[in-house]
């Protein structure tokens, strides 16, 4: 019997995807069975309601009608994630704007709210970088945030976030605004084909700092990459060894480098991508207003609510599927 030689199936990367492609399909079929079983309930909860003139069931068919209602949203939401890297990992950095100790506050409140969404996910958050406000709050963080399609879903919050509120720090009692930028890419572990010459890169070393918690070496092992060319900087400290920490930098400089590429081939194909643009301070995404009222709202999807609370403890879902509808729409085809 001929032998198959190796090849595609052995490389570990590849079945390792590919493992994670079939658990994340067995799981939409799984979920979606579940629906079709909750939907007869319902029904049959209706019929015996109407044949028993039994009131009480109301309240019973309500919370059943309630659960399949978010559970078929969840499920329409997850098609929606179709492009290449959409279920990979996500790598996010946040960095404080002007304003000091008020906009390290606001970038420490944000990694707050992202860090409890994934908890409420079930995802898993590794601290990648860190650097603390002078005072209080953070500087800047890099985290990584592991599980099936969290870079689909997190993307939606790549931009700048804008806080108005009466800000603690101030002894007169204004009211502030505070602006932080969230970059996000995707945890893309294959080797990219992307060409990077040495002479376009700085790299430094310097001591880990920040409470990154117990993977954090305290030791001048920390590396940033600056590529010279566009100007982007990674930082990673997390790693135990220089050379690991090197080697997750470069990891991430390449994977930002491809999404570059991809969104400026994007933009040459249509001009109605108005995402695809270079960050800037006036170009804020959402709005966080905690005073005078409250009210929390996305200046491109319009979605708004004015839970405050639950948005900073991780209710972002709302705004994250109003992009992805809202994406979907405007995508031009092909």
């Amino acid at each position: 019997m001929e032998m198959e030689a190796p090849g595609f199936w052995d490389d570990p990367d590849i079945s390792n995807q590919k493992m994670k492609e079939l658990k994340n399909l067995k799981d939409t079929v799984e979920t979606v069975e579940g629906l079709e079983s909750q939907y007869e309930d319902i029904e049959m909860l209706i019929e015996m309601g109407y044949e028993e003139e039994d009131a009480s069931l109301v309240e019973d068919i309500r919370k059943e009608l309630n659960e399949f209602v978010t559970s078929f949203e969840e499920i329409r939401v997850s098609a929606l994630l179709s492009d290449e890297y959409d279920s990979n990992g996500a790598i996010l950095k946040l960095n404080a704007g002007a304003g000091g100790t008020e906009s390290c506050d606001w970038c420490s409140m944000l990694y707050r709210m992202y860090t409890r969404w994934a908890e409420r996910k079930g995802f898993a958050v590794e601290v990648l970088d860190y650097l603390d406000g002078d005072e209080a709050g953070i500087k800047s963080v890099t985290f990584q945030v592991n599980g099936i399609n969290a870079y689909g879903y997190l993307k939606s919050e790549k931009g700048v976030h804008r806080l108005v509120r009466i800000s603690p720090f101030n002894a007169q009692g204004k009211r502030q605004t505070s602006f932080v930028s969230l970059d996000v890419m995707p945890d893309i572990e294959e080797d990219l084909d992307v060409e990077i010459n040495e002479e376009d890169l700085r790299i430094d070393t310097y001591r880990s700092s920040g409470a990154g918690g117990q993977h954090i070496n305290k030791t001048s092992s920390a590396i940033r990459i600056t590529h010279l060319p566009t100007g982007i900087v990674v930082q990673c400290q997390n790693e135990r060894s220089q050379f690991q920490n090197k080697d997750k930098a470069m990891q991430m400089l390449k994977a930002k480098l491809y999404m570059l590429k991809k969104e400026a081939n994007a933009e040459k194909l249509s001009d109605i991508r108005g995402e695809v643009k270079e960050i800037g301070w006036g170009n804020q995404i959402r709005s966080y207003v905690m005073q005078p009222y409250t009210m929390v709202k996305d200046h491109r999807t319009n979605a708004e609510t004015g839970n405050v609370d639950a948005v900073m403890d991780g209710a972002i879902d709302p705004f994250i599927n109003a992009y992805l509808k809202w994406i979907s729409i405007k995508e031009p085809s092909n």
